[in-house]
């Protein structure tokens, strides 16, 4: 259960931020104390990867009282030095691989705190059509967001813009600028400079330290790329775009994915025109490959063919007919997640074949049920059941490796593992 004081202090930070749009916060640093990095602990995930130090959060909490305590003293002191951060590689759906940054845990605690903090000052800032990283707020709920301003505003064009390496490029000089236009702490940018500036320990043993961005995987990162964003394109699409455009338009923003929607032509090529140049001015690069115009209209009735598709959030979005025969808005998985999730059952299955195997049984079904969770929209059920039949042929064509034969018939997997050990079904979660 979340602190009363803690609560009371951020609930008085959103207020005054609410009330006083210019005014500048110069005394936040105080309010962080034991009890609000015992707030912040709380709020971390306790399965995460450890950081370079090997401290878990199990760890860490067998002396949380005395750990918070002696973090507190040093951030207060200013003794608190921060570590280099962990470096981790993701795989991409492109084969190469994604950079990620695992703090220590001590970090994390105190780059949590300062995101709460950051986040009670901007949150009545942003915008209802930034969705990525805010309390309360989901990819599903953006989805929704974007199908309703398409239909409900004579949407005829989208932009679909790709930001190269966003956090990585973020510039930050302008963060800083940016920062201390609301908030100008000396201890909160302090703090701050310190982890962007402490580097990353490669797995070979160096520390990497790079002159832009913020590392991907910090707990602090996701604020500070919202509160840049906002800046770079929330704010300006409000107040200098959409006054120019001659007809009905949007923007929607997940972290730093986005998409702009307008009714006229004319509008969208002139914003796909200047966007490369409003991110440039704070030193962002939009992908030349991956930002496309495209036409997005209502079909012709008597064409019975939609115009161009657009992805985002893992959807490819299209138009095609309802039961009615009418013209709507649908989606469906993104085809390279379909082949991703694939591979990874495939890869799994292989792995894990010598498992026993209702151990396997119930991490498939943990791997399904998940998919299905963020996939399983209204329209979308064809795409699930192509996941579900390759998971149930993956599962039989690796289990049949465990066999003399080296296969297993789809009578006997029926019989064996179909019927005693169901996989979940497909079946919609989010309806709309």
């Amino acid at each position: 259960m979340s602190s009363p004081t803690v609560l009371t202090k951020l609930r008085c930070i959103a207020e005054q931020s609410e009330r006083f749009p210019e005014r500048m916060f110069t005394t936040l640093a105080h309010l962080i104390d034991v009890e609000f990095l015992r707030e912040a602990f709380g709020e971390l995930r306790k399965d995460a990867a450890a950081g370079p130090d090997g401290v878990t959060a199990k760890h860490y909490a067998e002396n949380l009282e005395g750990n918070l305590s002696d973090l507190h003293q040093r951030m207060k002191a200013g003794r608190y030095r921060a570590q280099p951060a962990r470096r981790a590689w993701i795989p991409k759906d492109d084969g190469r691989r994604r950079p990620l940054a695992i703090p220590a845990l001590e970090d994390k605690v105190a780059q949590k705190a300062v995101s709460m903090v950051l986040g009670a000052v901007y949150e009545p800032m942003f915008y209802e059509f930034s969705y990525g990283f805010r309390p309360g707020r989901s990819a599903h709920q953006a989805l929704t967001y974007l199908r309703e301003q398409c239909l409900q505003g004579n949407i005829n064009w989208i932009v679909d813009a790709d930001i190269r390496n966003c956090f990585g490029e973020i510039d930050r000089g302008h963060l800083r600028a940016i920062l201390k236009s609301r908030v100008n702490d000396g201890s909160i940018t302090r703090l701050i400079g310190k982890w962007l500036h402490v580097g990353v320990m490669e797995e070979e043993g160096g520390v990497t330290i790079e002159a832009n961005g913020t590392p991907q995987g910090g707990v602090i990162s996701p604020i500070l790329a919202n509160i840049f964003l906002h800046t770079v394109l929330d704010d300006w699409f409000v107040k200098e775009v959409r006054p120019r455009m001659t007809g009905n338009c949007f923007l929607i923003r997940f972290a730093d994915d986005l998409v702009l929607g307008f009714e006229h032509k004319s509008d969208a090529e002139r914003v796909f025109q200047v966007l490369p140049k409003r991110l440039g001015r704070f030193g962002l690069t939009a992908h030349p490959d991956k930002s496309r115009l495209v036409q997005f209209s209502r079909p012709n009735w008597r064409k019975g063919k939609g115009p161009g598709t657009f992805d985002f959030l893992g959807f490819t979005h299209f138009w095609g007919k309802t039961r009615k025969g009418g013209w709507t808005i649908k989606r469906k998985t993104q085809r390279s997640r379909v082949h991703r999730t694939m591979a990874r059952l495939w890869s799994w299955c292989k792995e894990n074949r010598h498992e026993p195997i209702a151990d396997q049984h119930r991490v498939l079904c943990a791997k399904l049920r998940g998919h299905y969770q963020y996939y399983g929209i209204r329209g979308n059920y064809r795409m699930l059941e192509l996941v579900f039949e390759y998971a149930e042929k993956a599962w039989k064509a690796w289990l049949g490796r465990r066999t003399r034969n080296g296969y297993i018939r789809w009578e006997a997997f029926e019989r064996k593992y179909r019927v005693v050990l169901p996989l979940p079904k497909p079946h919609i979660v989010h309806s709309f």
